[in-house]
């Protein structure tokens, strides 16, 4: 393992590698010094730039050793992200650090160095902007403040568990901010929309604060503080985030990325904080979170178990309580069609529950969707608007013709939910 950090030896490269120091000081791993040349530069100059290159990165290396850091030095000649890549790939990096790109280059370093990093790296890429404020967190001397973008996706829960092994290092203060586009929450959650686009309803903020407080549960250990804010956008994720991370003063703004390609960088929130934020920013790959002992074992405290009160549907419910710990807690639901009493369906499901639930501590709440124009579609609006971990139903288990003719509400439902899904299918005969 190693840290691996990228310099040009401009000032703002200087302050980078003072912070990559410091963390691998910290970390008790090399530190991993890389310049590299420009080819035409290396052929027109020969061996005088060489030696001249070697002779810089040498200085600057005993610069660094003088702070603690074991440090080793790299001299490269090509393309710089791919040659930075290449180390980080060799040295079994853990993080690169580099300077923020320049503010006074054209188009804010769009397509420079930095920028290609962000986009190719599988592992995080530190890019400094106050070299300070991260040095005395690293020193020991303050928490670091930190805004954390949070949304549903891979990257950001391996942002969020780089984020919680930082806590590691020292005191954090974790802001996680979740942008959202209000109109996109309301069809997914099934709930009725308001007249203007950017309004957030009660019931809305409501379902989308529990979302968030789950999503940064994990960050609650020793020595990080968090809290939520939810920002609602009509506009680019990053610019609010980046509005953000000025208005709380914050040391750090952390965002995943997706490795977004040609166009669809327009909209990448990495791409984009990169560009535009005054603060470090530290962009972390969903490949940063590999399977093995870091990865948090999820937990199951609220499920969803669906039921049309068939043979199948219902044996699925035992297994939906036995998922949850004593105290979970396992919310029924069903499809009523128009005309059924809420109270009555509402009561059938209540008398599913078996006695060694209730007698355990589990919970259960009945749930009656009324009259749905489509049964899927509700039900997995459901399953988001309850925020559960996971959902149960079951199934026939049929395939080929039988499927074909019979249909099947709970392949759809698996079909379009991103949350875990638990299959029943009844004993056989």
């Amino acid at each position: 393992m190693s840290i691996v950090c990228a310099t040009n030896f401009s000032d703002a490269a200087r302050r980078a590698c003072d912070v990559a120091a410091e963390l691998a000081r910290k970390a008790n791993v090399p530190l991993f010094l890389v310049h590299v040349l420009n080819p035409n530069s290396a052929r027109a100059f020969g061996p005088s730039l060489l030696q001249a290159a070697e002779a810089a990165l040498g200085d600057e290396a005993k610069r660094l050793s003088q702070k603690g850091a074991r440090v080793e030095q790299e001299l490269r000649t090509g393309e710089p992200s791919a040659e930075v890549a290449d180390v980080a790939r060799q040295r079994l990096a853990t993080l690169v650090v580099a300077a923020s790109p320049s503010k006074e280059a054209p188009f804010l370093g769009v397509g420079g160095t930095v920028d290609r990093l962000a986009q190719s790296l599988e592992v995080p890429l530190l890019a400094v902007q106050d070299a300070s404020a991260m040095e005395a967190w690293a020193q020991g001397q303050r928490p670091l403040k930190v805004v954390l973008g949070v949304d549903r996706s891979l990257p950001y829960e391996a942002a969020r568990e780089w984020v919680r092994a930082l806590g590691a290092w020292g005191p954090l203060d974790v802001v996680g901010a979740r942008v959202v586009w209000p109109d996109e929450e309301y069809r997914r959650l099934g709930l009725p929309r308001p007249m203007e686009l950017a309004e957030v309803t009660p019931e809305l903020r409501a379902v989308l604060d529990k979302e968030t407080q789950t999503l940064v549960t994990p960050l609650g250990t020793q020595g990080v503080k968090v809290r939520t804010v939810l920002e609602p956008s009509l506009g680019r994720i990053a610019d609010h985030l980046v509005e953000l991370a000025a208005r709380e003063h914050a040391d750090l703004l952390v965002v995943g990325t997706h490795h977004r390609r040609a166009l669809g960088r327009m909209w990448s929130v990495s791409h984009n904080a990169l560009r535009l934020a005054r603060v470090s920013v530290a962009c972390i790959p969903s490949q940063a979170m590999g399977p093995g002992v870091d990865v948090p074992l999820p937990s199951f405290r609220e499920v969803m178990v669906a039921t049309d009160f068939s043979e199948t549907g219902n044996h699925a419910v035992a297994h939906a309580f036995g998922l949850v710990p004593p105290g979970g807690k396992v919310y029924l639901v069903s499809v009523a069609e128009l005309g059924s009493q809420v109270d009555t369906e509402r009561g059938k499901l209540m008398a599913l529950v078996p006695r060694e639930a209730e007698a355990t501590g589990r919970r259960a709440q009945a749930e009656v969707i009324m009259d749905a124009q489509d049964v899927v579609t509700a039900l997995v609006q459901t399953a988001e608007r309850l925020g559960v971990d996971a959902v149960v139903m079951g199934t026939h288990g049929r395939t080929g013709l039988k499927r074909a003719l019979l249909g099947s509400t709970t392949q759809a439902v698996l079909s379009r939910t991103s949350r875990p899904v638990l299959l029943v299918r009844p004993p056989t005969v």
